[in-house]
């Protein structure tokens, strides 16, 4: 008696039956497109295991489904591509979203390199400098009145050279008395801070921040000896080409404000009228 050659799913006999393998395993027809086969994304029917299935990101279509959604027209063995999972040849797909070069206004076709700044495209060969027409490609441009130069044309035709360095300044440049500079080197001459946005003072044509210009030239109070700067609204008081704090001008014997208030001199200090009536 002969060996029996059953379907590894239903057991049913395969003798005389139409079979596929997989994996070394015997499958009749009903059982491997059941387990198997895939349903078409077009038409929803399944995909029998004669008919060409054609699948795409884990999907399946027989390959009469497999159709252009704009057109209809028939994508085998076309190029295509797809958006929000809709499968479109490339001539529908151009027309509803690709980009358009800003230069030769031509579209740019799906899967070509293209060059973007701010929301503009370009096709990589058409994305080049304004002045010696060479492609920019990934290299650092200027954009000026709507054209692209890249940096040593920008610099040679446009920029500004910073008094100080005397480099040609691309961006972020800060004017003083008329005068381009580059932000890192516009600094104060004491402590070499970036004063571009600071409030800043100047002496002798050399610029300064608050703090190095007070402890350099103000004038120092007689009682605490710190700068006396005047700024921000701050008071102090004047006497015999002394100066005082308003907080250190009190007396000192007794240790009362003398702000608004009489006030004598002796030895150099300053004392209250009832300090100072006994001297």
């Amino acid at each position: 008696m002969s060996e029996r050659y059953d379907c590894t799913d239903c057991k049913d006999s395969l003798y005389g039956q139409k079979y596929i393998l997989k994996e070394e395993h015997p499958y009749c027809i009903k059982c491997y497109e059941g387990l198997f086969s895939s349903n078409c994304e077009m038409c929803k029917k399944l995909i029998s295991c004669t008919s060409k299935d054609l699948s795409f990101k884990d999907r399946h279509w027989h390959s009469e489904c497999f159709l252009c959604n704009k057109c209809s027209r028939s994508i085998v063995d076309r190029p295509f591509a797809t958006k929000n999972d809709l499968l479109m040849c490339t001539d529908c797909y151009c027309v509803e979203y690709s980009s358009k070069c800003h230069a030769c206004l031509k579209t740019i076709m799906p899967g070509t390199k293209k060059m973007e700044h701010k929301g503009t495209s370009w096709h990589e060969q058409c994305f080049i400098c304004k002045s010696c027409q060479q492609p920019i490609g990934t290299k650092s441009f200027v954009k000026k009145d709507g054209n692209n130069y890249c940096l040593a044309c920008y610099e040679k035709q446009f920029a500004l050279q910073c008094v100080h360095c005397e480099k040609p300044i691309t961006t972020g440049g800060v004017s003083y008395h008329d005068q381009p500079w580059h932000k890192e080197c516009f600094v104060c001459t004491g402590c070499k801070m970036q004063l571009a946005g600071q409030r800043f003072t100047s002496r002798d044509d050399l610029t300064y921040c608050l703090e190095c210009f007070c402890n350099l030239f103000a004038k120092k109070c007689a009682y605490c000896t710190s700068p006396i700067s005047g700024l921000r609204g701050s008071k102090y008081i004047s006497f015999e080409d002394r100066q005082w704090h308003n907080d250190c001008f009190n007396c000192q014997k007794c240790g009362v404000s003398l702000v608004g208030r009489g006030f004598l001199t002796f030895k150099d200090d300053i004392l209250c009228p009832d300090c100072g009536k006994d001297l």
